[in-house]
């Protein structure tokens, strides 16, 4: 069987932050954490375009018995500061406050803006970098930033769903282009606690469709005998606007006893249809530390009933962190065992996947069809 050909193409050494939308009114330096978790389309010209989420951090976060955050205000942003005896910081992408236990309120390590890079058709070489059309917070429903872009292209429009961050909601938000490159804000399309959204490239019947993954924190044990273990599933919806979504009655992908991942799953690339169905490339997770491991899982769907999964390979994953692709990062590696596909797009007989690598870089993988039986 041919394999599959894993390359970076984009680390955090490859942002320039002279150009970085947080230089206008911070006045403090920073570094990129991870330029990461890519939103992926193809481009009217053929180019490929890569949405990254460039997640920035302050140089020097902890000092003077404080740690420090980034936070968008009015227009500007601002660092807030805390005690250290007042927090908790076993994550390094987030700390805990421990004045509102038992309540779980997090701040944030890093801000994470956005900045489209097109690359070649095959995804091999960068082909510009375009910091004029970067997209940062600009409201206060992204005071903590914008997150883990996903792009779908229906009929000549793109339609990019984002997460953003803030003390107001955890929600996800849509942007609307006409060229892949230009993105209009829409508005907030699933409220709090929502992320992980996928739209479909195509409308079924009349209706769009989209995967979501409610995140929440209050789940209910399933029966003894069930195959299917609690929390967090990917859910199907629909809209007959791309604006207003009526979630699906039935459950969709569940963890399941037997799988190679615990109780966290979520949607990675939007769903592609081919010639055998709808094809959807998904993350679980196995527990383990802190994070856990988190690998790329694919199931088939059927093309116009997208609720009937025709085939569904929860064992075996397509994707897992690769120690040789970040070797030259070293240094700057924070997390391990982390994979998480973004976007994929058609390349003759293969497809082209974009994935974020340990929350740090850009992670292109070409991955023959005949891996999906197609």
């Amino acid at each position: 069987m041919e394999q599959i050909d894993d390359w970076i193409i984009i680390s955090p050494d490859d942002v320039d932050l002279n150009k970085s939308p947080l230089r206008t009114s911070l006045g403090k330096d920073t570094y990129v954490l991870g330029s990461f978790n890519p939103g992926m389309a193809r481009l009217p010209n053929g180019n490929l375009l890569l949405m990254v989420r460039v997640a920035e951090a302050l140089s020097e976060p902890v000092k003077d018995g404080h740690i420090h955050t980034i936070r968008w205000e009015d227009g500007r942003y601002v660092i807030d500061r805390y005690a250290l005896d007042e927090v908790e910081t076993e994550d390094p992408r987030k700390f805990t406050l421990k004045r509102f236990k038992p309540n779980i309120v997090y701040a944030l390590t890093s801000l994470s803006w956005l900045l489209p890079v097109e690359l070649s058709p095959d995804g091999r070489s960068i082909a510009e970098v375009h910091y004029d059309k970067a997209i940062a917070p600009d409201r206060s429903s992204q005071e903590y930033g914008i997150e883990d872009a996903r792009i779908s292209q229906i009929g000549n429009k793109y339609y990019m769903t984002t997460c953003t961050v803030s003390s107001e909601r955890h929600a996800t938000t849509l942007f609307e282009s006409n060229d892949g490159l230009n993105y209009r804000f829409k508005g907030i399309i699933l409220d709090h606690q929502n992320k992980d959204m996928l739209i479909f490239n195509e409308k079924v019947g009349n209706e769009y469709y989209a995967l979501t993954r409610p995140l929440g924190s209050l789940y209910f044990v399933t029966g003894k005998s069930s195959e299917w273990i609690p929390g967090p599933s990917i859910n199907l919806a629909t809209s007959p606007d791309l604006m207003h979504w009526k979630p699906f009655d039935k459950a969709f992908i569940r963890p399941r006893t037997g799988s190679g991942f615990g109780n966290r799953i979520g949607g990675g690339t939007p769903p592609i249809l081919t010639d055998k169905g709808w094809l959807m490339l998904y993350h679980g997770v196995e527990n383990k530390g802190k994070v856990g491991i988190y690998r790329t899982y694919w199931a088939m769907l059927d093309k116009f009933e997208p609720w009937r999964i025709l085939q569904h390979d929860d064992t075996r994953p397509v994707l897992e962190a690769m120690d040789s692709l970040t070797e030259r990062m070293k240094d700057k590696i924070y997390l391990k065992d982390v994979v998480f596909t973004t976007g994929i797009a058609e390349c003759n007989d293969h497809f082209i996947v974009a994935s974020g690598e340990l929350d740090l870089a850009c992670r292109i993988s070409r991955i023959p069809k005949k891996i999906f039986g197609l």
